[in-house]
């Protein structure tokens, strides 16, 4: 799951797009257990493995894929696919490759080339906008807002974050400043023969949305906009049961350590909702009667994102 964005072709036909980046080296989990484990062990146990692989050759890969709704399905679509905790179906929009992500190399300064990158969404290239996410419209301003506290005024001046092209704007000064524009006016327009914005080339961030169709929390529920739907299919056709014993062990561990049985209750009532069983058994690993949730599920129902 991601964010949602906006595209368009050359022909200024508009679409929205999810990407999405698949692991081409299979996918192993630790178990609870041994996730303890190697933290007292090894913490930085995945970054060392990463390293490892790239030293000895095994670069990782990733396949880019997209999946693309025409623009006017949004509306009408049977849950809000700008929803994060939403997948949209593969059946509906499958898959299209497009790329792939392979890390070959290893920083040579771990300080320089990783602890002071920064990546924004934000950054869109001609041809990629926005969409009303409501995740990805926080992020926009927080990615950029936090890089300034963390790195600095002028990080996107530094090498690892620099784009491979020359850039025209009017930003200026700030600490650590290293590239200037000379004597040029801090306004635009201008008659000094400054750059000038190129509307045809910045990202698309206007749609019409009626009021309450589209957002995480639309006043005007889609017939799938529930939290429990997708949840319970995911649980029943996509775990294994092996997967299903972690989840449960999972979620029993955590709502163990120190959690009021209130609390406890409403767990149970929570995951019932998303499948019986699954509910059943979280509700034996914390000795929880189902029978007895003394209306902890029309709280959890009353709260739930449901249509």
């Amino acid at each position: 799951m991601g964010c949602s964005f906006s595209t368009m072709n050359d022909a200024g036909e508009r679409f929205w797009v999810k990407f999405h980046f698949i692991t081409q080296q299979g996918i192993e989990n630790f178990s609870d257990n041994e996730v303890k484990a190697m933290t007292a062990e090894d913490p930085d146990f995945h970054r060392r493995d990463l390293f490892g692989a790239i030293a000895d050759g095994n670069a990782p890969e990733w396949r880019l894929q997209m999946q693309v709704m025409p623009f006017a399905d949004a509306a009408g679509y049977r849950f809000n696919p700008f929803d994060l905790t939403k997948v949209w179906p593969h059946a509906d929009y499958p898959l299209v490759t497009v790329g792939r992500m392979v890390l070959n190399r290893n920083p040579e300064n771990f300080f320089a080339e990783v602890e002071q990158a920064a990546f924004s969404p934000a950054n869109l290239v001609p041809g990629i906008g926005l969409s009303p996410d409501r995740m990805l419209m926080g992020r926009i301003f927080a990615y950029h807002d936090t890089h300034l506290h963390r790195v600095g005024t002028n990080y996107e001046q530094l090498p690892i974050n620099s784009p491979k092209v020359e850039v025209h704007s009017y930003n200026k000064e700030g600490a650590m400043t290293f590239h200037h524009a000379g004597d040029q006016p801090v306004y635009a327009p201008n008659s000094y023969g400054g750059p000038v914005a190129d509307p045809a080339r910045a990202g698309q961030v206007n749609w019409e949305v009626k009021a309450g169709e589209l957002g995480r929390y639309a006043y005007d529920k889609h017939v799938d906009d529930d939290d429990f739907g997708q949840a319970g299919s995911l649980v029943r056709d996509v775990l294994s049961e092996t997967d299903r014993e972690h989840l449960v062990n999972n979620i029993v561990g955590h709502a163990s350590d120190h959690v009021s049985e209130e609390v406890q209750r409403r767990v149970v009532a929570y995951w019932s909702l998303v499948d019986k069983d699954l509910g059943a058994r979280v509700a034996s690993g914390l000795g929880v009667d189902p029978a007895k949730l003394n209306g902890a599920s029309e709280i959890v129902a009353a709260h739930a994102n449901q249509a």
